[in-house]
Formats: C-alpha cells, sequence, structure tokens
C-alpha cells in the first residue's frame, strides 16, 4: 500500500485581493502560512519518502512549512514546472471582479472553470493536464507503486488535473471541482495502483 498527498498551498497575496495569479510568482500571506502549519499538523503521524513543487515560491514555501511541523525536513524535495499553476496570459495580476464587469461574467467564468478553453495568451486547464499527468505518470506512480509515500504540494489548476486522472473525473465535471488551500487530499493504492480510498484530511 501506498498513499499519495495532494495540497494547495495556502493563501497567496494575490488569492487575498482576487486576482487572477497563474504562474506570477507571489508570496503567500500571514494566513496561508498559518493553513501551511495546521496542514503539516494534521499529517503528522504520516511518513513520506519524496516531495514533489513547483517552480513558484508560494508551493515551495507551503511545503517547506509543513515538513518543518512535521519535522520531516529531510526527505528529498523535487521543485518541476510540469506542477506549476497554469499561466493566465494577459489576465495575471487583473481582479477577477473587475475583470468581469469589463468581459462579462460568462466569459471569465468559462476562462476560469473550463477544460479547453485559453485565457487570452494563457493556458487551458488541458494544456495543465498534458504537463502535470505525464510527468506523474512517469516519475510518480513508479514510487508508489513501490509502496512509496509521496506528498506532492502545488496548485489549484495542477492539482485539478491530477484529481480529473486520479479519479476519472470528466472534462465536464472537472468545472465544479475547487480546491481548497491549505487542505490535505489523501489516496491510498494498493500495489497496482488500485485506488482504495480518497478523502480530505
Amino acid at each position: 500500500m501506498a498513499l499519495l498527498t495532494l495540497i494547495r498551498h495556502g493563501q497567496s497575496t494575490y488569492n487575498l485581493e482576487n486576482r487572477f495569479t497563474g504562474n506570477t510568482d507571489v508570496e503567500l500571506t500571514p494566513l496561508g502560512e498559518e493553513e501551511a502549519k495546521q496542514a503539516g499538523k494534521k499529517l503528522t503521524n504520516f511518513t513520506f519518502a519524496i516531495a514533489y513543487t513547483s517552480m513558484l515560491k508560494r508551493a515551495q514555501k507551503t511545503l517547506e512549512i509543513i515538513l518543518e511541523e512535521m519535522k520531516q525536513t529531510t526527505i528529498p524535495i523535487v521543485k518541476i514546472a510540469a506542477f506549476d499553476e497554469r499561466k493566465y496570459g494577459s489576465l495575471q495580476g487583473l481582479n477577477k471582479a473587475e475583470t468581469a464587469l469589463k468581459y462579462g461574467d460568462a466569459q471569465v467564468e468559462i476562462w476560469r472553470r473550463s477544460y479547453d478553453v485559453r485565457p487570452p495568451e494563457g493556458e487551458s486547464l488541458k494544456d495543465t493536464f498534458n504537463r502535470a499527468v505525464p510527468y506523474y505518470k512517469q516519475e510518480i506512480e513508479p514510487k508508489l507503486k513501490a509502496g512509496q509515500n509521496i506528498l506532492i504540494v502545488a496548485h489549484g489548476n495542477s492539482l485539478r488535473a491530477l484529481m480529473m486522472y486520479l479519479e476519472n473525473i470528466s472534462p465536464q465535471a472537472i468545472s465544479e471541482v475547487n480546491i481548497a488551500t491549505g487542505l490535505p487530499r489523501l489516496y491510498t493504492f494498493d500495489n497496482e495502483l488500485k485506488l482504495l480510498n480518497v478523502h480530505y484530511l
């Protein structure tokens, strides 16, 4: 048996300001740091062989705080762009409410939640899926099959892409899935990578 844990980074400054963040490299807020601490407390009874995160500091800092709280700071950490947040292109940095006033609620909702529609100069969730999931299958599945417990701290859309693959969620259904910040989602697999259980901690 093996455990995979997915965690979205704690609240960022752009989350707080209701801005499109994408791959803009913003900091955690004090609340975001506290969310990371609470996630670490929830995971203190678990041991991980390796952790993965993105190239963005809000995810890296969240992981750092979690591992400090768990007293597991010596495990290997892999930082990889495959798990970066999707690019929001020319929307990055814009306030979501103001953008909705400019383009209309329906258009903004399509950009945010649809599977294969790209925002201007940005990436769709499908684009994110096509970089995150192949990396996961190549690098992480063999470790899970070998019985290693894995921790991934990343972003709303890279984690939604992984959830689509792990839970067989359709492109239509994923539009209804929103991932809270700092909340561990646990997947338990058997030795053949059959999913036995999934739940939030």
